[in-house]
């Protein structure tokens, strides 16, 4: 019988072979996940015999990691900002700068009870881990995609959340102003090869003209439409596009305007405010 140590020294071989970045900590993810294990345990049973029914699952999900499919769809959850998403093919699987995002969102002096939108939502997380740190806010999910929002409601029933949910191409049906407007919105290039995970994300989610800035350059306008007196604007943007979409903000006339760093010190996070 082959213990538990042997099948992750074999499987991590083999997701190094198929070029899998991290091939160690997949491995040990999936069998932890695979076995209903937390992954620091797995250290402890080493010498465990795995049976054949233990095992076919397993294999399963490595084959699927082999030929790059990401591990947040096969482990089909991530965590982000301290909490469990449910991940799937239907929306962006949410990056770690994201959460960053998030961070500097908090620090915002919005009012009390802060009415948001997030606009091209996704599978939900930012708007609901806004909901789940400022419980009085007034959060609005909304996406083009209605795969994407069926996912969104299904974590906000995950997480017991109350919020809203619109389907809308931009601000198409929206009719609200908010005190906050957040948008992770598509702004890779059409030209640009994207790695063999990122592409298992949708294409609407990705993709954005050749520069990459045609979604933010109708967003930009239509946004301050939808702003409250001195309202925020929070965006996540590609990592050479912090000077363009400035000037783009500031052709709308938006003010304080400024472009935070994430934690590898790339301008990534346009924040802007309305002027009146």
């Amino acid at each position: 019988m082959t213990t538990l140590l042997e099948t992750l020294t074999k499987g991590t071989a083999y997701l190094e072979n198929k070029g899998v970045d991290s091939p160690r900590l997949t491995m040990e993810l999936m069998v932890a996940h695979s076995l209903k294990m937390q992954r620091m345990q797995l250290y402890l049973e080493f010498e465990r015999p795995l049976t054949d029914e233990e095992l076919a699952p397993l294999r399963a999900m490595l084959k699927r990691r082999g030929e790059r499919e990401p591990l947040q769809h096969i482990l089909g959850s991530v965590e982000f900002y301290r909490r469990d998403f449910i991940c799937d093919a239907r929306a962006l699987i949410p990056r770690p700068e994201t959460e960053e995002l998030v961070a500097h969102i908090l620090k915002l002096k919005l009012p009390e009870n802060p009415k948001i939108l997030d606009l091209c939502t996704g599978s939900g997380v930012i708007g609901l881990s806004l909901k789940g740190e400022l419980p009085s806010a007034q959060v609005t999910l909304a996406d083009i995609s209605s795969e994407a929002l069926a996912l969104a409601q299904e974590n906000t029933n995950e997480l017991q959340l109350e919020v809203e949910i619109i389907e809308s191409d931009l601000f198409q049906n929206i009719d609200a102003a908010y005190d906050l407007i957040v948008c992770n919105p598509p702004y890779v290039s059409s030209n640009f090869s994207v790695e063999a995970e990122v592409a298992h994300d949708p294409g609407i989610a990705l993709f954005s003209g050749e520069d990459g800035l045609d979604f933010i350059r109708d967003f930009v306008p239509q946004a301050l439409t939808h702003l409250k007196p001195s309202g925020y604007v929070a965006l996540e943007i590609g990592f050479d596009q912090a000077e363009a979409v400035s000037a783009l903000l500031r052709q709308e006339n938006y003010t304080h305007v400024e472009v935070k760093s994430d934690m590898e010190g790339v301008p990534r996070f346009p924040i802007a405010r309305n002027p009146l």
